[in-house]
């Protein structure tokens, strides 16, 4: 026979409601449904029953209207073409969620877009903004920052010159030193640097790095190569218009690449394009050890960000009360394999 105390609707219902069916006090379901506040066992199996029989589930946004904070974070993301841009999402996702936040997903469309995506972003409530784009820039951010409905405007893995921002990533010139001095060591003298794309405030340094690098060891300036996006097949264009008119004794040795999506589609257009080998005639290192890195096709030698350590000090970052510099930069690990 069909409950007759359970409503049509469970929308209609509400905490009284689970109150006296549970027996207890509306602010006892309150508490039931609040992280790490105060109830005991008991108490808590009790609403935990009643609110299951009741349909009942709690309406979050009015939790957080008395609350000055609301366990939800906006993550800012584009470049979707680089599969490492889906890695750090997952990571960062799954880490938030296990510790109790929740995420608000915003794919920017552009760099035109931007601007838009962060006001928007910054009107729904949000505890803060994680942004793990390519196209902010400082115009963008001081818009949004001037506005101040959020907390904390995080930049994950890039740095920003924005001071009133937060960055979590690679340290890139101590992780670019060690990928040109493993290019050093193994004898590797014509270099082809692929860099990404510029940016005026989320920025890398590993273009500027390995340039750097190469002066200050041999006097020359290695030849670099933009690509307009973290796009493989963008980049094995790039590679192909680069290379296919010139002499073999004028190829570069190896190609160093600013991250892995350039290198994926570089790997391919010398394999598949050029019909040469890899390393014998071209040697490639990518950044950032995406999980294609390791597969056989590529077995790219790259460097691997610590994207869990990173997400864990995000974590900590947001449940911090404290004002004072979070900026933080990461070690990763060269991971050697047959590319390079």
């Amino acid at each position: 026979m069909p409950d007759e105390k359970r409503p049509s609707f469970a929308g209609n219902i509400t905490a009284d409601d689970v109150a006296a069916e549970a027996g207890v006090s509306r602010w006892t379901v309150n508490r039931a449904f609040r992280k790490e506040a105060s109830i005991s066992p008991k108490s808590l199996e009790k609403v935990r029953i009643a609110a299951e029989r009741l349909g009942y589930v709690p309406d979050l946004r009015a939790a957080s209207l008395a609350s000055d904070r609301t366990n939800l974070v906006a993550l800012l993301i584009d470049d979707f073409a680089n599969p490492h841009k889906l890695v750090m999402m997952e990571r960062l996702t799954r880490i938030l969620r296990r510790e109790g936040w929740d995420t608000l997903l915003v794919n920017t469309l552009g760099r035109d877009d931007a601007g838009h995506a962060l006001m928007s972003a910054s009107q729904r409530r949000v505890d803060a903004v994680i942004l793990i784009g390519i196209q902010f820039d400082d115009d963008v951010l001081d818009a949004a920052l001037h506005a101040r409905r959020f907390r904390k405007l995080i930049i994950f893995a890039r740095t920003s010159r924005n001071p009133n921002t937060i960055s979590i990533a690679v340290d890139d010139v101590s992780a670019m030193t060690e990928i040109a001095n493993y290019v050093h060591e193994r004898g590797y003298r014509r270099p082809l640097f692929l860099a990404g794309p510029r940016t005026s405030s989320a920025h890398l340094l590993r273009k500027e790095t390995f340039v750097d690098y190469w002066r200050e060891h041999f006097g020359s300036e290695p030849e670099t190569v933009p690509v307009a996006a973290y796009d493989p097949a963008l980049s094995a264009a790039v590679v192909e218009e680069t290379l296919a008119k010139r002499n073999r004794d004028d190829f570069p040795d190896i190609l160093v690449c600013e991250n892995d999506a350039i290198a994926i589609g570089a790997i391919d257009v010398i394999r598949h394009k050029l019909k040469l080998r890899i390393p014998e005639d071209i040697a490639v290192t990518g950044f950032d050890d995406v999980p294609e890195a390791e597969s056989a096709n590529y077995r790219l030698t790259t460097y691997r960000q610590p994207l869990t350590d990173m997400a864990e000090y995000l974590v900590e970052v947001l449940g911090s009360s404290e004002d004072r510099d979070f900026d933080r930069m990461f070690s990763g690990r060269l991971t050697v394999r047959e590319s390079a």
